[in-house]
């Protein structure tokens, strides 16, 4: 990115020699000049695109070097370029890629074990290492969510918690489903990986999962095929079972205040970074997500990975259209082929719920200079960095590869995370252009303003600003910031999300399917 992107005046920026477009730094009014020369520029709204030459109707529009959409009509030279001429399909209404499975994988120079990062993590018994120190309760049905809640009120108002100090809270994990639901398929194995991913985190000392009794997602189902078995950092119970309510929020209570000692013996040691699995998240995107915020958290991704780490790219609905860059980077054919197969499903699924894959920019997507998905995944995948791409996983699965990898999640925040951290993540960074509030307990979230504006009105809530990559930072050094980061937080620094308290609410998982 840093290579090619161009710095022509303050006032506009062109990312790469092919574009037909720039970007406006500023609000743009009738006669600003382009790059090029004086030419009539029609209102364009700072972070938003302008035409740098003549298009033709149907002629692509180019950005990053790359397709982000087709002239409706025909626009001349300082014309704004959005929604009102700009449209995702060419003449005959079709996209087509060249995805060359596997031709761009280059395996990365990997940093000597002796020189590698390290960090302060807590290891646990199977080997994983976690950066928090959480104890969770799950509930395997939304009619044992108020329990869950009830137990983990009745230790956090206890004051038990302040002998503890090496434990981070008691965080009750609940969920609009679990019943009402196929007992078998694509929706019930996807709550069933969610829960026990969940229950199996690096950054969960210990762990409870509550139910009703009588729901299609029975707890002695997920045992057994998980293999689990009920230890004193993991137990179960349902209310059914127990006798009532009030009787399992006795047993509940009494129960973790067994386990909070066991999980309170945790202590943090240094460890690898390769020990580091980073989710990769973008929300409230901007025009400024692309250039800025997103390249410069592929950078830290790249830096993970040379350590010998791992991270996590996500939202397949957010690569829609540049997963023609992703293929190349496929470490085998089988690779890239399987991420293929999930575009495909998502073409199904969108068309069968009756809507397409352009509906995914939000309406502050827009306003913030995004205007078709094309142009929003091209900035989302930047997240993943260079390095090649050693795994597909579907929702929730189990992350076993190192270096970067890809899980098939919605574009929806809170749902991708929860996959991500299913997977096994022990640490977050969420890159933002219009301001979202967002935490992610048990993981720590790291908030990356992309533009200095939104960073000054909401300094409270964003731990880095990347904004000054426009004023000449360079993304390499933002990078390398990030990944700093990244290491301080997982050695228990907290999170401008945390200090908040953010985290308690966004355990979503993905429901796909009908609800009976």
């Amino acid at each position: 990115m840093s290579d090619t992107m161009t710095r022509p005046q303050p006032r506009t920026l062109v990312l790469n020699g092919a574009d037909n477009i720039a970007v406006a730094l500023v609000n743009l009014e009738v006669g600003s000049a382009t790059p090029q020369g004086p030419a009539i520029v029609r209102r364009v709204p700072k972070g938003h695109k302008f035409a740098i030459r003549a298009i033709a109707a149907g002629e692509p529009i180019l950005k990053f070097g790359q397709i982000i959409g087709f002239a409706k009509e025909a626009i001349v030279p300082g014309d704004w370029v959005h929604e009102h001429n700009c449209g995702m399909g060419g003449p005959d209404g079709s996209l087509t890629h060249d995805y060359a499975f596997a031709e761009g994988a280059l395996p990365p120079e990997m940093i000597p074990v002796e020189e590698r990062a390290t960090f302060e993590g807590y290891r646990r018994a199977n080997g994983s290492v976690g950066t928090r120190n959480y104890v969770g309760i799950l509930t395997s049905v939304n009619c044992s969510a108020t329990v869950a809640k009830f137990i983990a009120e009745g230790i956090n108002r206890s004051g038990i918690l302040d002998d503890y100090p090496e434990i981070d809270g008691v965080v009750p994990f609940v969920h609009g489903t679990g019943c009402g639901m196929e007992s078998r398929g694509e929706g019930f194995n996807i709550l069933q990986r969610t829960q026990w991913g969940y229950t199996s985190n690096p950054n969960l000392g210990a762990a409870m999962l509550v139910g009703l009794g009588c729901e299609v997602f029975q707890i002695g189902r997920m045992k057994e095929t998980y293999g689990i078995v009920e230890s004193d950092t993991f137990q179960t119970m349902t209310i059914q079972e127990r006798g009532g309510t009030r009787k399992i929020v006795e047993w509940g209570i009494e129960q973790m205040k067994e386990m909070l000692p066991i999980a309170a013996r945790a202590r943090r040691e240094t460890v690898d970074a390769s020990e580091l699995v980073l989710a990769l998240q973008c929300g409230g995107s901007d025009g400024y997500s692309g250039i800025t915020a997103n390249p410069a958290l592929g950078h830290a991704a790249d830096i993970l990975v040379r350590n010998g780490g791992t991270a996590i790219l996500s939202e397949t609905s957010e690569i829609y259209g540049a997963e023609h860059l992703l293929t190349r980077r496929a470490v085998t054919r089988e690779v890239g082929e399987k991420l293929i197969s999930r575009i495909h499903w998502w073409e199904d699924y969108t068309k069968r719920n009756h809507g397409e894959m352009n509906n995914n920019p939000s309406p502050g997507n827009k306003l913030g200079g995004l205007t078709t998905i094309l142009e929003k995944s091209l900035g989302a995948a930047a997240k993943g960095g260079t390095t090649p791409l050693t795994a597909v996983y579907e929702y929730a699965e189990k992350i076993t590869e190192k270096g970067f990898v890809f899980m098939d999640t919605p574009g929806f925040d809170p749902v991708s995370a929860t996959g991500q951290v299913a997977g096994g993540a022990n640490v977050l960074a969420f890159t933002t252009g219009r301001g979202s509030a967002y935490g992610c307990k048990p993981v720590p979230s790291i908030k990356l303003a992309t533009n200095s504006d939104m960073y000054a009105r909401m300094t409270e809530d964003m731990d880095i600003n990347c904004g000054d990559i426009i004023d000449g930072v360079s993304i390499e050094d933002k990078g390398r910031e990030i990944f700093d980061l990244i290491l301080k937080t997982a050695s228990g620094e907290p999170t401008k999300s945390e200090a908040l308290g953010y985290g308690d609410n966004e355990f979503v998982p993905w429901q796909v399917g009908a609800t009976m």
